[in-house]
This record gives structure tokens, sequence and C-alpha cells, in this order.
């Protein structure tokens, strides 16, 4: 080959691989949205059990086709305190036996046999008829899930393509001495990881470098002396993208990654040992045979299953050695929310489940607020308790906004939009119950410190008005926290009962004080307290409307 031709092929090899990334991309996107953070929900609820974990992590990382996203996902749960760092071993090790499916799958471009059943097998003969699948799924589907199929089916139609054209670009190289002695440079096992490692490294995923090296073994100049090593490599670069995560996390989210690092890293000393030891006494004859894309999907597979048996047992010894590695230190982030974190954002499904449960947990907050102003509301001794709590109220409302725009700004599914809109409308709403709270707590203070003499019928009625509002609170609170239809329903009614009853007391207020049954500061009083309480519960109905429209919106795309 002349140097022009080199320079062609060179060019057709970057366009391969650049198909092969795009592809690759396009479909774990796809992958991702079907999923719709329930896969990574699974993993939320994960048990004790090791071994289930393992399979767990296997077969989420098998579905969405990326072992990096199994375990930037660990790292974000073990970073907000969602997942324990022992639970997460497990996961880790899972994760690297699923992203083995991707070298098999694309093993099948190497099928060779004129049987037309088998040559079905091969990708070039089947994903042109996924891409025109896949293209009419996107051009005419009206549901989105539908559109997100069509995505999957032309990212791996794409990324196939990539392969063969990289496959293709690289079969002529194997007449040219200078690149075939590249290669059988790389089967001494030293530069041979770090080859691996590096490539692994920059590309951040080991199942496109896996792809690469199986395209390159189209040359017939790939031995398994120089595939074997350059695999343990890339096992070890692909535990960048989860270290480069865990930056600025906390102490235990560094653990797991550094749990990763030392899982690959030990299995490869341990099985690189062991192998080469074995083959100075028995000089293993397929040493010098080129591989296949087949056989290196054997070899990444072998290693992968056989690292996770080794070292499952010592899943222990690997959680404490992490612990030495990452001494105790202060986290970066306050414990209530950890849950809102930036690692998320990739499946913006689950990023709002744990949004939702940190509003939750805001919401809680701003009843036990209200509880708090209206108990003994004419004693005032509740006004620094309630200022407190109204600072963390603030807090919540910062951080959650802040986050679920950033959410917003992310690729959502129609579903995942409205959810982020009501959240943040109920958001608001519920910081604005707090302020209410507020009030009611500094007008109780004026009210004690007044020394005035209630009526007894005002009193009365004081009771009757604060029970109505702690009940229309929690009734909204628990029909949010519950997403409960039902409950959410039966708030307009109550805040129309309430209505009511302000104009009653207001009525009964002012003639009281027209016959001089109550002083003129007693009615004043009254009339900033029901204010309040109307506000409460006007605020209440709002997260009831918003709640709604997103339900019926739910309820509305399910029938479709």
């Amino acid at each position: 080959m002349n140097l022009s031709e080199i320079f062609f092929q060179a060019i057709s090899l970057v366009g391969g691989l650049s198909f092969f990334l795009y592809g690759m991309h396009i479909m774990g996107e796809g992958l991702a949205k079907i999923s719709g953070g329930r896969l990574e929900r699974i993993l939320e609820r994960l048990t004790d059990n090791r071994l289930k974990a393992v399979l767990l992590g296997a077969g989420i990382t098998a579905v969405i086709q990326s072992s990096s996203a199994t375990t930037v996902t660990v790292v974000g749960f073990v970073n907000s305190g969602i997942m324990k760092l022992g639970q997460a071993v497990g996961v880790i090790m899972g994760a690297n036996i699923g992203t083995t499916m991707t070298s098999w799958l694309l093993s099948l471009t190497g099928i060779e046999s004129q049987n037309f059943f088998i040559r079905l097998l091969k990708p070039s003969s089947f994903t042109p008829l996924l891409a025109l699948v896949g293209i009419i799924l996107i051009m005419r589907a009206g549901q989105d899930k539908r559109r997100d199929v069509g995505a999957i089916f032309i990212g791996f139609a794409v990324l196939m393509f990539g392969m063969e054209t990289m496959s293709g670009a690289v079969k002529p190289l194997a007449e040219v001495p200078e690149f075939t002695g590249m290669l059988t440079m790389f089967s001494n096992p030293i530069l041979g990881m770090l080859a691996g490692t590096l490539l692994t490294a920059i590309i951040q995923s080991s199942s496109a470098s896996i792809g690469i090296l199986q395209a390159l073994c189209a040359t017939g100049s790939v031995t398994y002396a120089t595939a074997i090593p350059i695999i343990m490599g890339q096992n070890i670069g692909t535990c960048v993208t989860a270290i480069l995560s865990s930056i600025g996390a906390g102490k235990n989210a560094k653990r797991a990654a550094i749990v990763h690092l030392y899982f690959n890293v030990i299995g490869t000393v341990v099985f690189i040992l062991a192998f080469y030891g074995l083959n100075m006494i028995l000089h293993f004859a397929f040493m010098g045979v080129p591989a296949n894309a087949a056989g290196i999907a054997v070899v990444h597979s072998l290693f992968n299953i056989g690292a996770t048996i080794l070292l499952l047992p010592f899943a222990n010894g690997l959680e404490k050695l992490a612990v030495l590695t990452v001494q105790a230190g202060e986290d970066e982030r306050d414990s209530e929310f950890a849950r809102l974190d930036v690692r998320f954002l990739e499946t913006p499904a689950l990023a709002l489940e744990q949004c939702r449960h940190s509003v939750n947990e805001m919401a809680r907050l701003a009843q036990e607020n209200v509880t708090t102003a209206l108990a003994d509301v004419l004693d005032g001794n509740k006004r620094k308790k309630v200022k407190q709590t109204e600072e963390k109220i603030n807090r919540y409302e910062r951080e959650l906004t802040e986050y679920l725009h950033k959410i917003s700004m992310q690729n959502l599914l129609p579903e995942n939009s409205d959810d982020c809109n009501m959240l943040l409308y109920c958001i608001r709403d519920f910081e604005r119950m707090s302020d209410h709270a507020c009030n009611i707590a500094d007008e109780s203070a004026k009210i004690a410190k007044s020394g005035a003499i209630w009526p007894k019928k005002t009193r009365k009625e004081l009771k009757v008005y604060t029970a109505e509002i702690q009940n229309i609170v929690s009734v909204t609170v628990d029909a949010f926290v519950q997403r409960d239809t039902d409950g959410a329903r039966a708030i307009d009614s109550m805040e129309e009962r309430i209505d009511a009853l302000n104009k009653k007391v207001k009525k009964q207020n002012l003639k009281r004080a027209k016959k001089e049954k109550c002083s003129p500061e007693i009615g004043i009083f009254m009339n900033e307290l029901s204010i309040n309480f109307e506000r409460v519960a006007d605020h209440c109905e709002n997260i009831a409307i918003s709640m709604l429209g997103q339900l019926d919106n739910e309820d509305g795309e399910e029938e479709e």
C-alpha cells in the first residue's frame, strides 16, 4: 500500500469509529429513556445480598449497554446515602460482567457462512431492516416511547455500520509491515495493558475500545498474545469514568469508585500472573493464533466472570481497602440535599425521583411549621422554632429549584417535563405556606405581648378555624407525598368551607367590635390571622390543582 491509500484508509477508520461511538450514544440514550429510571430505582431498593447485587448489576448493565453508566449511578447513590458502600461492591462487580454483552453483540460481525439462516445473524444482513423500522417509528409514531424504540434500532444499526466500516478500513493494513509490527509490539503484557488502559481512558468506554480491538482482528495481525494484555488494560481504563465522577463527592462515593479500580487492578494482576505463569510452563499454542471478534468476547467474558468469582468472597476486604485509601473526613454536601446529585442528571427520570423525595421532605417540614404556628396560637411562644424551620425550608426551595432547572435542561420525555413543572409549582406553594406560618407566629407573639383579653366565643371560633387549617394542610401533604388523586380532589371542597368560615369569623368579629364586646386590637389581630389562614388554604388548593393537572396528563398518555 502506498502512502495515499494508507491516508484514505485512516480516514475511513476514523469515520467508522465516529459512527460506532455515535450509534452507541444513540442506542444508550434510547435505552435509558425506555427504562425511564426504573432500572436505577431497582438498584435503589437493592438488598444486602451480594450475589443478588452482582446479578442485578450484570442485568442492568447488559440492558443499558454501559458499565460506566451503572458505576456512575452507583457512585451517585452512595454519595446520596441511598446505597451503602457494601451494597455497591456487588453491583460494581456485576457491571463488569454485564458489559461483556456488548462484545458478544459486536462479535456477530465476524460470522462467515453460506447458510441462509446463519447469514441472517450477521449484522450486515439484518441491521438495514432495523434501520428501516427505526426510521419509520421515529417519523410516524405519535408516542414518544415508540420513537425511543426507533432510536434504539437506528443507534444499533449505526453502531454496527461503524463496526463494519472500521473492520473494512483496517483489513488492507494487514499488508503494511509497519502496522503489523506495531501490533506485535503490544504482545508485551506491560505495553499491551498500557495501550488498553490509555485507549479506554480517553474514549471512556470499555465497550467502544473492545469494539475497536474486535475491528482490528479483521487484519489477521492481532494474535491472542497481543489481544489479551490489551483487554486487561481496557478493564482498568474503564474505571476512569467512575473516578472522574467521584471528584467533589463525599468520601463514600470516592470509596465506591476506588472499589471499582481495585477490583479491576487486583483481578488483572492475578490473571496476568496466573496466566503468564502457566504459559511459561505449558506454552499455550493459541497465543500465536490470530484472534477473531468472538475470541475477544470469550476472553473479555472469562476475565470478568473469573475476577468476580475470585474476588466476591473478599468483597469486605475490598471495602476495607477502599476505606483505608479514602480516610474519614467531612462530606461535601449536607445530608438532606445529598439526593440532588449531578450524576443523576444523565438519567432525568431518576433525578426527578430523587428530587421528589426531597420535595416530600420539604412538604413535611412545611406541614410541621404550620402545625407549630397554629398550636396555642394565642401564647406566642413558638416564634423562634417556626423561624428556624422556615430557614431550612428556604434552603430546600433554593436547592430544589436550582436542581429542577438543571433537570429541565435535559432531553426530557413529556411526562417527565410535566412532573418537573409540577414540582416547581408545588415547591413555591410549600415555601409560601411556611412564610404564612411565620406571619402567624409573629401575630401570636404580638397577641401574647399585648395581654389582650379574648372573649370565649372568639377563642372557640379561632380553635375551629385552626383545626380546619391543620386538616387541609395535613390532607394536602399526605395527598402530595402519596400521589393520592382522591385526597387532592377533596381539597377543593375543604378550601371552600374555609372561605365560608373565614367570612363568618370576620362578620362575627366585626359585630362584637361594634357592640364593644371585644377590643379593636383583638379585631385587628383576628383579621391578620384570618388573612394568613386563608392564604395557607389557597396554597393547598394550588398544590392540588398542580397535582391533578399532572396526574390527568399521565392518565391521558396511558389511555393513548
